[in-house]
């Protein structure tokens, strides 16, 4: 009797397993029309190049215009395997890496049929390139309400790029006080892509920027009384515990019927640069006349990149910014530095962006330090929120004229007429991330494009486990950071600094 009930058993489990894999691994149509396109999935990852280690590439058909979707996914080697329930192909995670192994260096055939009003469409098939260089395991970015006009609940997450892991660095409701009065955090920033050394900002209700130095946490005041602000935005020096930060007085406009329906700007700007071994504050830059802003670190650690506004005319100087914003335009420049002394050389213009009646912000040196990332918009410093914002390339080698400079092909990265801003390299300098606003105009998704020999390919959304995760999320990823390692310190750790 124990024999037959174990032998039932396991035939019941076998067949479980058996209809479990047919649900997962449906049989493609056994015929069809032919659709003469690409199919209109979401997100697109049509002729992508992928690194070698992300998570599946998940995609779905418009849930309003399908009924069922089914994908065969064809291996160099000649193996296939076919994926799809509803209208969403979901791939495990186990399956997506071995197919990701077998096929590095090399491209997955995809063929997508679509079942719309009884009738299968099938698709013109498309690759996804697998390329032999990995990108960083980690990002993190802070989830944020796109308005900027209010706010509640805000954190700081990270997530694994292996996996669909996501886990939270630091949130703002840990440590409100009794009166309920919230924080806003922020500009999380890393040392050389590890967590070890690393900082955030928390203002209002329990201010200070957090620290983490050699893995023990503080919480520390900038500013000091020949200083505008507290570090507002940071670079932390590769090698050095010190960081250049910005210190600004922000401002925000909001607009009915501008298509640019925010406008950040600065009333006045600095350049400092922050010990942290010493706490001690020194001003690299502070002319009271110009804006100051954005520094970031060349990869040796000698030369300081930052952003500076050109000269008004005079008769703008003394009325209020908010008439004459969209005239204010940023120039690219750069400082020697000397890690011992702390000394600054004389300042050096990079690209002259104002000559070509642009402006310039955000600037990312790539790892070898051969090439210059920016966000480009006509005006202005926060092109997050400009429909021009762009993400522009320039080639350090071949820098000898500020005006004219060599500017690479990046139409595969960036979207006509919708922001691209926060430009960032992985730490092997062949994957680039960006924030976005391509998919609706509201909210900002973040982008990846394969980097290689001076080229850039066609940028891909981060995959969610949940292809519809993108367009039910009511938050926007704000500045996006690649990183080797997660934050290790859990979010009660970092809560007890304000208790001190």
């Amino acid at each position: 009797m124990k024999r037959y009930i174990h032998s039932y058993t396991l035939l019941l489990v076998a067949s479980i397993w058996l209809l479990s894999s047919c649900a997962n691994h449906p049989d493609v149509p056994a015929s069809s029309k032919e659709a003469k396109c690409l199919p209109a999935i979401f997100p697109d990852y049509c002729n992508v190049t992928v690194p070698c280690n992300i998570a599946p590439l998940n995609f779905m058909l418009p849930i309003d215009e399908y009924e069922a979707c089914v994908a065969r996914f064809t291996m160099p080697d000649g193996q296939q395997q076919t994926y799809g329930k509803g209208v969403k192909v979901q791939i495990p995670e186990e399956e997506w890496h071995d197919m990701l192994n077998v096929s590095k260096g090399k491209s997955i055939k995809v063929e997508v049929w679509g079942e719309k009003a009884g009738e299968w469409l099938a698709y013109t098939p498309f690759e996804i390139r697998v390329a032999k260089e990995p990108i960083d395991e980690y990002i993190s970015y802070r989830l944020i309400e796109p308005s900027y006009v209010a706010w509640t609940f805000m954190e700081i997450a990270q997530r694994n790029l292996t996996t669909f892991d996501e886990s939270q660095i630091f949130n703002n409701e840990i440590t409100m006080n009794d009166r309920k009065i919230g924080q806003c955090i922020n500009c999380h920033s890393y040392q050389n892509y590890k967590t070890d050394n690393m900082l955030f900002h928390v203002r209002l209700a329990n201010a200070g920027t957090v620290i983490v130095n050699d893995g023990k946490i503080s919480k520390v005041n900038m500013k000091r009384d020949y200083t505008i602000s507290g570090g507002v935005y940071p670079s932390w020096h590769p090698t050095a515990k010190l960081v250049a930060f910005s210190t600004n007085r922000t401002r925000q406009g909001f607009h009915t019927l501008n298509p640019n329906k925010i406008e950040v700007y600065d009333e006045a700007s600095d350049l400092i640069l922050y010990d942290v071994e010493t706490d001690s504050v020194q001003v690299v830059s502070n002319d009271s006349t110009l804006l100051e802003v954005y520094p970031t670190w060349s990869p040796d650690g000698k030369s300081l990149y930052y952003c500076k506004s050109v000269p008004l005319p005079e008769e703008m100087r003394d009325k209020d910014i908010r008439t004459f914003y969209p005239k204010i335009q940023y120039n690219l420049y750069r400082r020697s530095f000397d890690v011992a002394t702390h000394n600054f050389g004389d300042e050096e213009l990079v690209y002259d962006a104002a000559a070509n009646d642009k402006s310039v912000t955000l600037p990312r040196v790539s790892p070898d330090g051969r090439y210059l990332l920016f966000a480009h918009g006509q005006y202005g410093c926060f092109h997050i929120r400009h429909n021009d914002g762009d993400i522009v390339c320039m080639d350090l080698s071949d820098a000898s004229d500020p005006q004219h400079p060599t500017f690479l092909d990046f139409t595969k990265v960036n979207c006509e007429g919708r922001p691209d801003s926060y430009p960032s390299w992985s730490s092997n300098g062949r994957w680039i991330m960006v924030a976005s606003r391509r998919d609706d105009g509201n909210f900002c998704r973040v982008y990846f494009s394969y980097f290689h020999d001076g080229k850039a390919e066609k940028a891909f959304m981060l995959p969610q486990e949940d292809p519809e995760y993108n367009t039910f999320l009511l938050k926007s990823f704000n500045r996006p950071e690649f990183m080797v390692e997660p934050v290790k310190i859990s979010v009660e750790e970092f809560s007890k600094v304000f208790d001190k």
